[in-house]
């Protein structure tokens, strides 16, 4: 039963993770909280479905499609949302202001496309079960857990070794000091964006395929779980954004199993406030001059 649920809170948990990764990434490079994050997490879940259910596409073909609309929704947000804010001086509130209203055009376009009802991925692979003692997984959550820790290691990977990726580090870290050092930045910037989008339209498809049901109110709730990570993290850290949403995925479905479901969502942030107040700059959280990246 214990090992079952582990298993269980891993792969909610895993998604939690990518979802608060596109926050991170936007957060370490223009230190943003970009709150269309959470809408563009459900247009990738609803693309990922139209071509599931139009166009009879795999799983994995779903989620590339999925990536890719994200990423360009991730451009025009930078294009429409933030790059003419970047060239102003404006409040540092301005930028949350954008994202707001592209997050509300974004449900609202979704009502209005899809419906306010929700809808179900057919039953591609939810038939498939594995037992390995008393402990069962199916095919859904080996896709989940295998495509989320993929993720994650390859964005970990990639940020550490390759070019751009060391170019989105040192724009994190002073985005004045990369540019005289010859970085970019507004490209960086870009990529960055649409990279965090695309991680998040992903999540969306996973996090569809999870709880077989996807509606264009899915990235409020979602979206605040993912910043509520952010905090838990650390602020822009990688490691952190990983690691809490292991822990809140966990924490959640281990509030369900031993307790009661109604308290959720309650037990699962009452643990993430408690241990802020231990540690308030989060569990990776580092001095701003580290960045902790």
């Amino acid at each position: 039963m214990f090992l079952q649920q582990v298993v269980n809170g891993l792969t909610l948990g895993s998604t939690y993770a990518i979802i608060a990764l596109g926050y991170t990434l936007i957060f370490g490079v223009l230190n943003i909280v970009n709150m269309a994050h959470g809408e563009i997490f459900m247009i990738g879940a609803f693309v990922g479905l139209m071509l599931v259910m139009k166009f009879n596409a795999g799983i994995f073909t779903a989620l590339a499609g999925a990536m890719i609309a994200g990423a360009i929704l991730g451009f025009l947000l930078e294009r429409v949302a933030l790059r003419p804010l970047r060239r102003r001086e404006v409040s540092h509130l301005a930028p949350l202001i954008s994202t707001i209203g592209v997050s509300i055009f974004l449900e609202s376009l979704a009502l209005k496309v899809f419906g306010p009802q929700a809808q179900s991925f057919p039953p591609l692979l939810s038939g498939q079960l594995f037992e390995l003692g008393t402990l069962k997984i199916s095919m859904i959550q080996i896709v989940i857990l295998g495509v989320s820790f993929a993720l994650m290691a390859v964005l970990r990977f990639w940020l550490a070794k390759t070019k751009l990726g060391k170019s989105i580090r040192a724009t994190a870290e002073n985005i004045e000091t990369a540019g005289l050092l010859g970085v970019n930045t507004g490209r960086v910037i870009v990529m960055t964006v649409m990279l965090a989008s695309g991680l998040g339209a992903v999540a969306g498809v996973l996090v569809g395929l999870a709880f077989n049901a996807v509606e264009p109110t899915m990235g409020i709730s979602m979206g605040f779980k993912g910043l509520a990570v952010l905090i838990l993290g650390g602020l822009g850290n990688i490691t952190g954004a990983m690691v809490g949403g292991l822990l809140l995925g966990v924490a959640e479905v281990f509030s369900v199993a031993y307790g009661e479901s109604s308290y959720r969502e309650a037990v699962a942030f009452g643990l993430i406030m408690v241990l802020l107040f231990i540690r308030p700059q989060g569990l990776f959280g580092s001095s701003p001059a580290q960045g902790g990246r």
